[in-house]
């Protein structure tokens, strides 16, 4: 007599997919099949615990997936074939963009490496699955970037050699350096650097306001592939916090070592986001948000507020050094632009003085601080331009031997002095930043040592030659990439194609 099969629910079909094709090795020593689990000293009891926090089957993710790729790319032949990059704001918005493929890019190339990594030696079929999904996720959204930003490429400067610029140009460093401590690190430890750090915080804030932006400056696809990205990024999110209660709820011992991680990759991010602060308050001609209000928004209410009194049930307190954090919300995003406009002669981006509605913005958006502490340097700026100079600082800068950011930043509650730290290993000295730099760097002085810093490799001689042009040529950095946005190769084109008049005219 024939047996009817008995129709799976969707939670057995999922297990079935996934977790029941699991086996447990028979021949060959455990440990020797999943040799990276033990070294950083989390115990594990029961790989089974891990709950999936989106259960997808592969038939499920790729369908999904495609679905959205087919709208991404519908989008981006119609911004192509329609001359879309005249409909921007202004030519100079795209700096950002210039900024975000060069650093942001090549970091998606790297987690997705690192991901399928962990999809291998992972010794739980749950977070195998998990970091599989993530890894294509991540391989998908460093193609979509690709695609999007090269139509672009066509057109203006920049945008070109990224990702030889992301190994070798100075301010590229600071998220490079990010992800190769992260890569370095244990595979628990990733874990908690690019789940919790890198996806809660970093791309959290540029992905969600950053890419309101994109759309309010007229930039339909990077507005489009961003909104694309970030319903991977929430799967993202939540794996993170998979990872961090898995971890806390197998082994009491485990808490103290994430609460370690959490406050040393709260701080990696956090310098980071540096970057992503100064994006959003100078280099979008249409403002959509401050960095201060968006802080506040993503970081404050939705992560602080949100996610730490949960982990509280845990033993997990906020991470170390968090109130400077906030402190700096004042000032953060003026202070890295201040010092950006001041290099942009070795940037593959343009720079300029902020205009009067500019300004006025900024004094709107940080009553307390602009108009006292950085309009006078604006004032300054100006007074030089409008005598037919550029403000250029003719030196190189002392960077912070962790985040490898100059030295910018200023002292908690003292807005007019420079903060700078030091520690000494092994007879050397070594100088920080911040108070969060030099802890991080306590804890773990013989992998820092050996951060590659721009600044000493050009003292070197390792960076093309001495001058300024062989440095450039060595990062791939072309004629009119960088400098002043007025009288720019952008800028020119930008009117000539808006006035009618025929490019090279």
């Amino acid at each position: 007599m024939a047996v009817t099969p008995r129709k799976l629910s969707m939670k057995q079909r999922y297990s079935a997919l996934t977790r029941d094709l699991d086996w447990e090795p028979s021949y060959v020593d455990p440990e020797k099949v999943f040799p990276y689990t033990a070294f950083e000293g989390i115990k594990i009891h029961d790989w089974s615990k891990w709950e999936d926090p989106f259960r997808l089957t592969v038939d499920a993710y790729y369908k999904y997936q495609a679905e959205k790729d087919k709208r991404l790319y519908a989008v981006l032949d119609g911004a192509a074939q329609s001359q879309g990059h005249l409909s921007l704001s202004d030519a100079r918005y795209l700096n950002a963009m210039k900024l975000f493929l060069q650093g942001v890019t090549p970091l998606e190339y790297q987690a997705h490496r690192n991901f399928a990594f962990l999809a291998r030696h992972l010794n739980g079929p749950g977070p195998r699955f998990a970091a599989l999904c993530q890894s294509v996720d991540e391989l998908r959204h460093t193609q979509t970037e690709i695609h999007t930003l090269s139509t672009y490429n066509k057109y203006y400067g920049g945008f070109h050699s990224w990702n030889t610029m992301h190994d070798r140009v100075w301010y590229l460093s600071v998220p490079k350096s990010y992800f190769d401590d992260a890569l370095s690190a244990g595979p628990f430890e990733f874990l908690i650097a690019i789940g919790f750090s890198f996806e809660y915080l970093l791309t959290n804030l540029l992905f969600v306001p950053f890419m309101s932006g994109a759309s309010f400056n007229g930039d339909l696809p990077t507005m489009t592939f961003g909104f694309s990205a970030q319903s991977d990024e929430s799967r993202h999110m939540t794996l993170g916090l998979e990872a961090i209660k898995f971890l806390l709820e197998q082994d009491e011992a485990n808490v103290p070592i994430v609460q370690a991680w959490i406050d040393k990759w709260f701080w990696r991010g956090y310098r980071v986001t540096a970057l992503i602060a100064q994006m959003l308050d100078y280099m979008l001609p249409r403002k959509v948000m401050s960095w201060k209000e968006a802080f506040e928004l993503y970081f404050e209410e939705q992560m602080l507020n949100g996610l730490f009194p949960d982990l509280e049930f845990y033993g997990i307190r906020p991470p170390r050094h968090v109130q400077q954090a906030i402190d700096e919300k004042e000032t953060l995003s003026h202070q890295v632009y201040w010092v950006l406009h001041q290099f942009s002669f070795a940037a593959a981006f343009t720079t300029s003085v902020p205009g009067a509605e500019d300004q006025q913005w900024l004094a709107a958006n940080y009553p307390d601080t602009f108009e006292k502490y950085y309009k006078p340097l604006w004032d300054k700026a100006q007074r030089v331009v409008d005598g037919g100079g550029r403000f250029f600082y003719p030196g190189l800068p002392q960077l912070c031997q962790v985040c490898q950011i100059p030295m910018l930043f200023t002292e908690p509650g003292d807005p007019t002095t420079i903060c700078q730290r030091s520690s000494e290993y092994k007879g050397e000295r070594f100088d920080f930043c911040s108070d969060g730099c030099q802890w991080v760097f306590e804890r773990e002085p013989e992998k820092y040592v050996q951060a590659w810093l721009p600044v000493h490799q050009i003292y070197q001689g390792n960076c093309g030659g001495p001058s300024v042009p062989e440095v450039l040529a060595w990062y791939g950095i072309q004629d009119g990439d960088g400098g002043e946005y007025t009288g720019s190769a952008d800028n020119t084109n930008w009117e000539r194609w808006h006035s009618g008049a025929p490019v090279g005219s």
